[in-house]
C-alpha cells in the first residue's frame, strides 16, 4: 500500500483549518515540503503547543512526506518567537534532513502564498497552488496525522486553543464531534454571561452564538468574546448593512489595498476597487470585477486597515462568490512581483491585537492533558474540502472506535470520517450522531 492511500484510508486532511485532503498532496511530485507553524491568529497557540510537545512527530511526518512526493528541502516554519516550539524543533531536526526557519512576528504569516515565497522565493502563480512551484505546504498538525496515519491510526481527535474570555484559556485535544460548549466547560466555563464564539479565530474564522456546533478536523481554536465586544458588534453586522454602510462611505482611500499581503506580494488584489462595485448594485444584478479573484480572506482590509471600519474583506468575499456562480474565470496578469514596500507593510501581531482591542485576553493558553469523555459525538459528513461522505452506517449500528462511518465516492475529493469512540449510531442526516458505548 502506498503512503498516499495511509493517508486517505486515515481520513487525514489539512488541520490549519483549510481541510484540503491531504493524500491528494501525497500523490503528487515536489522538491520541498514545508511544515507550516506560523500560526497568526491572535490568541491562538494550538500550533505552537504542538510543535513543543510533539516535535518529533512534526519533523518524521515531514521526512515520510517527503519520501512519498520526493523531495529534497524539508522545512519547519516557526516564529521566532515561540521559544519553547523553537527549542523543541531544533532538537527535534538534529540527524534529519528537516531543517527549521525562523519567522517574524507578523499577521499573516501563515498564508501559503507568502509562507512559501518566505520560505523558498518563489511565487505560486495567481490561482495556483504550491505544487506548481514544486512545494508542498502542510499544517504541523497534519504532518502529526501523517505519522499516525503510517501506523495505521486514522483521525479522530483534535488539538485545539480555547481562548478569550473564558476562566482558564487552554490548548487540549478532544475526540471529534465533542461540542465546544463541553470544550470550554474544560476549560472553566466562560466569564461573560453572552458568549460569542469566533470559530477559528477571529481574523478568518467564522462567528456563531451556537455552543452546540461540534469541533471538527479543521478546527484550529475559538476566541470567546461578550457580544457588547466591538469586534463581535462588527462581525454580526448584517450582510446588506455591510453593503449598503459601504456604497455610503466608502471614499476610495485605497488604505484596504495599501495593506493587503497578496497586493504586496504583487498579486492583482485592490480591495478598494471592489468596495467601489458596491455603487452598482443599483443595476438590480451583482457586479463584481476580478479585484477580489485573489483574496486570501485575510480580514486585515476589514478588521486593521480600513479608517472607517468598513467591510472590503466581505465584500471580496462576496464577489469571489458571485464568480464561483457565474464561472467567471481569472483573466488578469500572471506577472507576479513584489511590491517594494511588502517588508515595511507588515502589521505586527501585538499592533493588530491593540487595534481588535483584545490585548486584555493575550494568554499562553498552555497545552493541558485532559481527558475529555463527551456522551456523544457530532460528526458532519462533511469535514474538509471536496464533498461528503457517503454513510456506511445506519441509526441503531454499532461501531468500534475508528472504525470508519463513511465513504468518498470513486474519482471525487474528499476525507474519509471514522469514529472517534465505541459506541451506538443515534441518527444520520448531514450528520452522523454516535453516542457513547456505556
Amino acid at each position: 500500500m502506498t503512503f498516499a492511500e495511509k493517508v486517505r484510508l486515515a481520513g487525514v486532511v489539512g488541520a490549519g483549518g483549510g481541510g484540503f485532503p491531504t493524500h491528494i498532496k501525497m500523490s503528487g511530485k515536489a522538491d520541498t515540503v514545508i511544515a507550516n507553524g506560523a500560526e497568526c491568529e491572535p490568541l491562538l497557540h494550538k500550533d505552537a503547543a504542538i510543535m513543543a510537545h510533539h516535535a518529533a512527530d512534526v519533523v518524521r511526518g515531514v521526512e515520510l512526506a517527503m519520501e512519498a512526493v520526493g523531495a529534497k528541502d524539508g522545512v519547519v516554519a516557526v516564529k521566532a518567537k515561540k521559544r519553547r516550539a523553537v527549542e523543541a524543533v531544533q532538537q527535534a531536526c538534529k540527524g534529519s534532513r528537516v531543517r527549521l526557519q525562523l519567522l517574524g512576528d507578523y499577521y499573516p504569516a501563515g498564508d501559503e502564498y507568502d509562507l512559501v515565497h518566505t520560505v523558498t522565493g518563489r511565487l505560486i502563480p495567481p490561482t495556483g497552488i504550491p505544487l506548481q512551484v514544486g512545494v508542498v505546504v502542510c499544517n504541523v498538525e497534519t504532518f502529526v496525522n501523517l505519522v499516525r496515519a503510517d501506523a495505521g491510526q486514522p483521525v479522530t481527535q483534535k488539538t485545539l486553543t480555547l481562548a478569550g474570555a473564558l476562566r482558564e484559556p487552554v490548548t487540549i485535544t478532544v475526540p471529534l464531534g465533542t461540542t465546544y460548549r463541553e470544550a470550554v466547560a474544560a476549560a472553566g466555563g466562560f466569564t461573560t454571561d453572552e458568549p460569542v464564539l469566533c470559530l477559528g479565530g477571529l481574523m478568518m474564522g467564522e462567528t456563531t452564538v451556537d455552543l452546540d456546533t461540534p469541533i471538527t478536523k479543521t478546527a484550529t481554536g475559538v476566541v470567546v468574546l461578550p457580544r457588547s465586544h466591538h469586534i463581535i458588534r462588527r462581525k454580526l453586522t448584517p450582510p446588506k448593512a455591510q453593503n449598503q454602510i459601504g456604497k455610503s462611505a466608502c471614499d476610495q482611500c485605497r488604505y484596504c489595498t495599501e495593506y493587503c499581503p497578496r497586493f504586496l506580494l504583487g498579486y492583482a488584489v485592490e480591495p478598494h476597487q471592489v468596495m467601489r462595485t458596491l455603487a452598482f448594485t443599483a443595476t438590480g444584478a451583482e457586479y463584481w470585477n476580478q479585484w477580489a479573484a485573489l483574496c486570501c480572506s485575510c480580514g486585515l482590509c476589514t478588521l486593521y486597515a480600513c479608517p472607517e471600519e468598513l467591510f472590503p474583506k466581505e465584500a471580496c468575499d462576496n464577489a469571489k462568490a458571485e464568480m464561483r456562480k457565474t464561472d467567471i474565470k481569472w483573466t488578469g496578469k500572471t506577472d507576479v512581483e513584489p511590491h517594494p514596500m511588502q517588508e515595511g507593510r507588515r502589521v505586527p501581531i501585538t499592533t493588530l491585537m491593540k487595534r481588535l482591542h483584545v490585548l486584555e485576553y493575550d494568554h499562553p493558553a498552555e497545552w493541558r492533558e485532559v481527558a475529555l469523555k463527551p456522551r456523544q459525538a457530532v460528526l458532519p459528513l462533511k469535514q474538509g474540502a471536496g464533498v461528503a461522505n457517503v454513510p456506511l452506517v445506519k441509526t441503531g449500528d454499532r461501531v468500534a472506535a475508528g472504525q470508519p462511518l463513511g465513504e468518498i465516492p470513486p474519482k471525487s475529493l474528499g476525507a474519509i470520517i471514522h469514529a472517534p469512540f465505541a459506541g451506538r449510531v443515534v441518527s444520520v442526516t448531514d450528520r452522523i450522531i454516535l453516542e457513547r458505548a456505556s
